[in-house]
């Protein structure tokens, strides 16, 4: 007989945390941003969109999230994934789902767990990605 263990889900709490590391991490890069946390169901927890932040990147945070939830994997990872020839190449229009393969979603872990994600928009990719993943690390 196995047992498992029980693994808090991500808080109201934790998301504010998220987004609150990943603006500060934006902030000290002179980037304005959006940030999206979502729960492991793809229920929206939090999102805050600078003032000055472009107002698509309220929507590229959101898609980031979702990609990274969905594929339990950080959007940076997948990117090459939907290139011509890639394993995913017909994944974004397969599906009628709000996925972006764009770096700047990372998915949140708990005891191992996938908890949910975290989805940055509004700078480059790598930038995106940065602030998203430097908000994970402040959580854990």
């Amino acid at each position: 007989m196995s047992t498992t263990t029980a693994v808090a889900p991500l808080t109201t709490a934790d998301a504010e945390a998220l987004v609150t590391a990943a603006h500060q991490a934006a902030e000290a890069a002179g980037v304005t941003v959006s940030v999206t946390v979502l729960d492991a169901g793809g229920h929206l927890l939090a999102f805050r969109r600078d003032d000055r932040a472009v107002l698509i990147s309220g929507e590229t945070s959101t898609r980031k999230a979702y990609t990274a939830l969905q594929l339990d994997a950080p959007t940076a990872d997948l990117v090459e994934t939907v290139r011509p020839g890639g394993l995913f190449h017909t994944l974004p229009t397969a599906l009628d789902r709000p996925l972006l393969f764009i770096a700047g979603g990372v998915p949140v872990r708990r005891g191992g767990r996938l908890i949910g994600a975290v989805g940055v928009g509004g700078g480059a990719p790598e930038q995106d990605h940065s602030f998203a993943t430097a908000a994970v690390d402040a959580l854990a």
